[in-house]
């Protein structure tokens, strides 16, 4: 038997590969050591399989994968004892996007949402490079959060008189109060990542040119991250990008956007993504040769074994 996780700040999934089901434990927050709060998400999901079969691996693609070795090997012995296994792959969840989306093939795996991340992967020439992911602060150009805090901005600007009148003042209002108290509401939120992120939605319906150039921006900046990671690729044969997440699958105008920016690359052939990062973890927990990826991966065995 072997175990998928794909586990995030929402919620956390699990699966006994090809059992068809998913069990669903709680998200975990980003905190100075995240192992207890990620053992205790697959520990809620976990109590949910029935299963007499030992576990041969289990596969875990994490939002909040530790950043350090000692703190990867940490969890990688607490899932063991949790479950139990002898193997336990970890890594970062733009790992099993790619796995997911291309079943481990040669190609660009484009990830869209609070965040974006992005992963260019050759397993013949043992390849990986990543674009993006950076965070908010630094990165995530055309992410959710980058769209509505566009939105938000521009709705601020208007109200100053330093930017265009825009519907988006009044969906700004609706969400978040009066306008000169939004900055205060947020900067104090401690959700706000989250806040922020989830008025992306809102920018891309919203119905006016402001909001128009804003999807058309971050169209273009996602477009601008895929290139990179098509151009690092080696040879000049085309490669794949597959782009997942709700939010462009929910819009024709950023995947309109996203389209028009890679016009211009010879070699990008945006194709349909094969499936989520919890069959990528599915994908990871059974797969006998895992050289595309082995540089992206801690992998914990009983005994220290490697």
């Amino acid at each position: 038997m072997r175990v998928a996780v794909d586990g995030g700040q929402s919620q956390l999934r699990l699966t006994v590969v090809g059992s068809g089901r998913v069990h669903v434990g709680p998200g975990f927050s980003y905190a100075a050591d995240v192992v207890p709060g990620i053992v205790a998400a697959v520990a809620t999901a976990w109590a949910e399989v029935v299963a007499d079969e030992p576990v041969e691996r289990a596969a875990l693609g994490l939002t909040g994968l530790p950043a350090t070795a000692e703190g990867r090997e940490r969890l990688g012995a607490a899932v063991a004892e949790l479950l139990p296994t002898p193997e336990v792959l970890l890594c970062a969840d733009n790992v099993t996007a790619h796995a997911g989306a291309l079943g481990g093939a040669r190609g660009v795996a484009l990830t869209v949402g609070t965040g974006v991340n992005c992963l260019a992967v050759d397993p013949e020439a043992g390849f990986c490079h990543r674009v993006d992911g950076w965070g908010h602060l630094f990165g995530d150009d055309g992410s959710a959060f980058a769209i509505g805090r566009a939105g938000i901005a521009a709705a601020l600007r208007a109200h100053d008189g330093r930017g265009a009148p825009t519907k988006l003042s009044e969906l700004v209002e609706e969400r978040f109060g009066a306008l000169d108290e939004v900055p205060q509401r947020l900067y104090t939120s401690p959700t706000r990542v989250d806040d922020i992120a989830r008025f992306a939605v809102v920018v891309l319906g919203a119905a006016d040119e402001v909001a128009g150039a804003i999807v058309r921006n971050a169209g273009a900046e996602l477009a601008r991250t895929a290139r990179a990671a098509v151009d690092a690729l080696p040879g000049a044969e085309p490669v794949p990008v597959a782009c997942t997440g709700r939010l462009v699958e929910s819009s024709p105008q950023l995947l309109a956007a996203l389209r028009a920016g890679l016009d211009g690359c010879e070699r990008a052939r945006l194709v349909p993504a094969a499936g989520s990062a919890l069959s990528g973890a599915c994908f990871l927990a059974e797969a006998a040769d895992l050289r595309g990826y082995g540089p992206l991966l801690h992998v914990f065995r009983r005994g220290g074994v490697r």
